[in-house]
């Protein structure tokens, strides 16, 4: 998608700041943070949304094993929430398939 915000963060040409890379996916901290951490973990192969994860069980172990790894390495021993949301009425804002990883504070229990 060439106008796609995160596949330009995943090119380079749009900085982040980056937390966590592998083959699969690049981490970064969110611009607008929820939380002292916000995570956004996104596939680097352009998928819109999760509802397109069917069979695609290398992305969503890809995701939670980088979730475990950030988790342990920021030391989220608390607690943290995941949270990807799915088309228009799920609030999904970018249409390239992604994860909140949100931590640092005790979470509302409102989703």
């Amino acid at each position: 998608m060439n106008d796609c915000i995160f596949c330009k963060i995943i090119k380079g040409e749009i900085p982040s700041s980056k937390v966590y890379e592998n083959e699969k996916l690049i981490a970064f901290n969110d611009i607008s943070p929820k939380a002292p951490t916000h995570i956004l973990i996104v596939p680097k192969e352009h998928i819109e949304s999760s509802a397109c994860l069917s069979g695609r069980e290398d992305i969503s172990g890809a995701v939670f094993n980088a979730v475990a790894h950030l988790a342990k390495e920021l030391n989220l021993e608390n607690g943290f929430r995941v949270v990807t949301n799915c088309g228009r009425d799920g609030r999904q804002s970018v249409p390239h398939l992604h994860f909140h990883l949100l931590a640092g504070k005790e979470l509302s229990e409102d989703m």
